[in-house]
């Protein structure tokens, strides 16, 4: 694998490109861990049982992310979790793909959407008033929501250079210490350096994940917080 991976670059053509969002996903695996392998996805048979249950065709890109890394719970299911091709299930409209991993949010496509081959995703909260639930409009395609949600995964994951922190500084503009990078799920914004990716959410709480311990003392040391794990 080569070290030098330019985030910037490959995620502006993997938003706009379902291809292209499949070869970030496997240079990204690779950069930040694990390579992808035959194997790490579901069989096209296991796809073809989850059809014949649901009475309904899957969208091609729902189908190729399921082939290529499934079963990779480590880049799909650390936090939240995404369902197997057995799980998948209807609710009001929508054929839901991942949940939250509380049970607080759900996220899905429209079923009046799934004849497209890269359908946008909606998300629908989990209210105490169920008559105020409603899906709502989320990323622009599920090849995009992929991307979003390996990105994800990657900077909660409990093991390796991981730490959490909410900055002291409420006025801290990360993009002067950080290169911010294409951004595609409503609340995140995302930033790249030297060996980091942090995910900024809600404007306030920071994820981040490095490559070496010497990356993230560097994130700490530029950031004034009281990290979980530093």
């Amino acid at each position: 694998m080569n070290e030098v991976f330019d985030m910037h670059e490959k995620l502006t053509g993997a938003l706009r490109d379902r291809n292209l969002a499949w070869d970030f996903l496997k240079e990204f695996a690779a950069y930040w861990g694990r390579p992808l392998r035959p194997g790490d996805g579901y069989a096209a048979e296991e796809l073809a049982a989850a059809e014949q249950r649901l009475g309904t065709t899957l969208p091609t890109a729902l189908r190729e992310a399921y082939l290529l890394l499934g079963r990779r719970t480590d880049l799909t299911s650390n936090h939240d979790t995404l369902l197997g091709p057995d799980a998948l299930y209807v609710h009001d409209g929508a054929l839901v793909y991942r949940a939250e991993n509380q049970g607080a949010a759900f996220w899905g496509m429209l079923l009046t959407d799934l004849g497209q081959d890269d359908p946008a995703t909606v998300m629908r909260p989990d209210l105490a008033d169920k008559s105020q639930e409603r899906w709502e409009p989320w990323e622009p395609s599920l090849s995009s929501a992929c991307v979003s949600m390996v990105m994800s995964e990657l900077v909660v994951r409990y093991d390796g250079f991981t730490d959490h922190a909410e900055p002291d500084d409420e006025h801290l503009d990360l993009a002067a210490l950080f290169q911010e990078l294409p951004g595609v799920t409503p609340e995140l914004r995302w930033f790249g350096g030297p060996d980091v990716l942090l995910r900024e959410m809600d404007g306030a709480f920071l994820d981040v994940r490095a490559r070496t311990e010497e990356a993230l003392d560097a994130v700490r040391e530029a950031i004034t917080a009281d990290w979980l794990n530093g």
